[in-house]
C-alpha cells in the first residue's frame, strides 16, 4: 500500500502558479464564482490553502490572474490591412466565446474592485495584448485616431453587453418542459388580436438555428463592422480636400 501511494505522489503534476489558475478556472466554470474560494480550490487540487498563498497572496490576485488568462484565450486580428473587417470578425468571435466559456469573468472586470485596480496599478498583459492588436489592426485599415477610438468602444459594448444579457438570461430561464409551460401561460394571457406581432416573436424563439443561420451576436457584428466601414476613410479625404 505503501507503493502505491508513494506512486501516486510521484505521478501528480507539481503545483504551479499555471496548475492554480487553471483549476481556479475551471472551478469557477463549473459551479461559478461565488464557489470560488481558497479552501474549495486547495481540496480541488488536492492541498492545503496554505500552498495557494505562495502563488498567490490573494484572492483578488488569483481572480485577476484568471481574468487576464481568460483575455490570453482571444485570437488576434491577422492578416492585410485591407482584411480588416475578416480578421476583426473572428477576433470579436474569439473574444466572445471566450466570455461566453467564462461567464463568470465580466463579474470580476467590471467589480469596482476591479475598475480601481486598473486604476492605480494598470491594465493586465492579457488586456493589453488585445486592446494593442485591436487598436493597430483598426488605425492600420486607415480609421482616423479618433473614429478608432470610437470603433473600440462600440465594439466593446457589443461582445460585452451581449454576453452578459445572454448569460443572465440562462441563468433564470427554466428549460425543457418548464420552459415550455412558461411560454405557454404567457401565450395564453395575451390576447393574439391585439398583439399579433408580440406572439410572432414568441413563436421566433422557438425556432432552431438551421445550418448557415447566424446567430443575433453575428447579424449585430456584420452591421456595425458594415457601418464602421462606411466612416473609415470620413477624416482622410477631407483633409485631403483642404
Amino acid at each position: 500500500m505503501a507503493r502505491r501511494s508513494e506512486a501516486i505522489v510521484e505521478r501528480r503534476e507539481p503545483l504551479s502558479r499555471e496548475r492554480v489558475l487553471r483549476a481556479a478556472m475551471d472551478l469557477a466554470d463549473r459551479d461559478g464564482l461565488d464557489a470560488l474560494s481558497m479552501r474549495n480550490l486547495a481540496a480541488e487540487l488536492g492541498v492545503e490553502a496554505m500552498s495557494i498563498y505562495y502563488y498567490f497572496k490573494s484572492k483578488d490576485e488569483l481572480l485577476a490572474g484568471m481574468k487576464d488568462l481568460v483575455m490570453m484565450e482571444v485570437e488576434l486580428p491577422e492578416g492585410r490591412p485591407s482584411e480588416w473587417k475578416a480578421s476583426l470578425r473572428g477576433t470579436v468571435m474569439s473574444y466572445y466565446n471566450a466570455l461566453r466559456r467564462h461567464k463568470w469573468v465580466n463579474g470580476i472586470r467590471l467589480s469596482p474592485g476591479n475598475i480601481q485596480k486598473v486604476a492605480t496599478e494598470g491594465t493586465s498583459p492579457g488586456t493589453i495584448r488585445y486592446m494593442e492588436s485591436v487598436l493597430r489592426r483598426l488605425r492600420r485599415a486607415g480609421f482616423s485616431a479618433r473614429m478608432t477610438h470610437h470603433a473600440y468602444h462600440i465594439l466593446e459594448s457589443h461582445i460585452v453587453g451581449s454576453s452578459m444579457w445572454i448569460a443572465g438570461i440562462e441563468a433564470v430561464l427554466p428549460k425543457g418542459k418548464e420552459l415550455a409551460e412558461l411560454a405557454r401561460v404567457v401565450v395564453a394571457r395575451v390576447p393574439i388580436a391585439e398583439y399579433p406581432y408580440f406572439h410572432e416573436h414568441l413563436g421566433q424563439h422557438g425556432g432552431k438555428m438551421t445550418k448557415g443561420d447566424k446567430s443575433p451576436f453575428e447579424i449585430g457584428l456584420d452591421l456595425i463592422l458594415d457601418g464602421l466601414d462606411r466612416q473609415r476613410d470620413e477624416k482622410p479625404k477631407r483633409s485631403r480636400s483642404r
